[in-house]
Parts: C-alpha cells; structure tokens; sequence
C-alpha cells in the first residue's frame, strides 16, 4: 500500500473537530475593530463566534455521533454551539445537512446574539438597546482543514463567514459609530482598532491580535492559533 493510501485511510477514520462560525468586519479607514476575547484574554479578535444549533437539530447530530465540545465553567454559554468531534465518515452529511441553514441560526441572528454578548462584556452599549433590526452584507467564508492540529488526536475543520454591517438604518450607522470610537478610546480597553499590518505582526502594543483576524481583509491565515483557556 502507497503512503497516500495509507495516509488516506489514516485520515477516513481520524474524529473531526468542527467549528463554524460567523465574524463580523467594521472598519476605519485602514483599520478594523477588534474585541477582547475572555477565552484568550489580551487576545482581540473580530466580532462574532459560533453558530448555535435550535434544539431539532440535536437529534440529527447525535443520529451522526457528533460530540459536543464543552467545557465545565462554559456550558451554559457554550449550550448549542456548532463546535464539537464528528464521526469522519459523517462529514459529508454534516456539510450538507449545514450549507442547507435547517435548525441553526442564521449569520445574522448569531452576529447579533454574539455582538450584545461581547459588547456587555468590554461595557459598550446601551442596556437592552435592541439589535434586531441589523443586517448583514457577506464578505468571503473561509473554510479551513480537515488538518492535523499539533497534539491532538483529531483532524479539524473550521469554517469562518465574514461578513460587514449594513449601514442602511441609522440604528447600524450609530452601531458603527460608537464601535469604532471604542476601538480608538483608551479608557475603552476592551476594544481596539488594528490596521492589516497590525494583524500580521499579531500583536498591536500589549494585545495579542488573534489570527482569525487576518480573515476580515483576506482568506489566508498568516500565524497559528493563541491557546485557549478552555
């Protein structure tokens, strides 16, 4: 058996760690707004995060032996999050079964429900101002892998929808506004405003940029992943 045989098969049966995901680009100028992230803290990336999944969709997974991936001090907020280890061989289903948008969020309504998440969490933002009324224009996706991750008994795919605010509503254009005044507000220190070469240094003063930044302004990754604190 030839090693690309051999590596093929290895690959059929290796679990797969997927994680899909919607980020948002806001921009000035030359730079783009990024926030704070309590998994990596003083690391910043773009808003957004991970689709959830309505509750019919769990029988359909669990039907293609998908192993949510949650941890003990985040499983109320990570309840529903499309992250988690699939079957190899039930990869293609699940692709299909997501490219069809059936019992899971929609880019919109997850970019909302993680913007007034991040937003309470870096303390911008009117209480219960009302985020409804937002859409979204698409940008790139991005979609990484199956790939071997360092030290890890899995493949991984991940998937990454970029999209940008609309701003045809003056709700979005005040959004937009008091975003990027935040990122240039050093009493604001949970949001920052990062230009591409900041992004590819990976780093702007003491923040660690993370490097699915890279993805607001093109579809390349350019450094690997910070560790997680899960």
């Amino acid at each position: 058996m030839t090693f690309r045989a051999v590596f093929g098969a290895r690959k059929r049966h290796h679990p797969i760690r997927v994680s899909f995901s919607a980020l948002l680009r806001v921009t000035d100028d030359d730079r783009y707004v990024l926030f704070d992230s309590p998994a990596r803290p003083s690391s910043y990336g773009p808003p957004g995060g991970v689709f959830k999944v309505h509750p019919p969709a769990g029988r359909i997974l669990e039907s293609w032996g998908f192993q949510p991936d949650r941890t003990a001090e985040g499983a109320d907020r990570m309840k529903g999050d499309l992250r988690g280890l699939l079957p190899a061989d039930s990869l293609r289903f699940f692709q299909e079964w997501f490219d069809t948008g059936a019992y899971r969020e929609t880019a919109a309504e997850c970019l909302c429900r993680e913007l007034r998440e991040e937003m309470s969490e870096v303390g911008i933002g009117a209480p219960g101002w009302s985020l409804g009324s937002l859409t979204f224009d698409p940008i790139r996706t991005v979609r990484e892998g199956p790939g071997a991750v360092p030290g890890k008994p899995y493949l991984q795919l991940r998937n990454f929808e970029v999209y940008e605010l609309s701003t045809r509503s003056p709700e979005a254009v005040r959004l937009r506004r008091e975003l990027v005044e935040a990122g240039h507000d050093d009493s604001c220190p949970g949001v920052i405003c990062a230009s591409f070469d900041d992004i590819t240094h990976g780093r702007l003063g003491r923040a660690l940029i993370a490097p699915q930044s890279a993805f607001l302004a093109g579809s390349t990754r350019l450094a690997a992943d910070l560790p997680s604190l899960r």
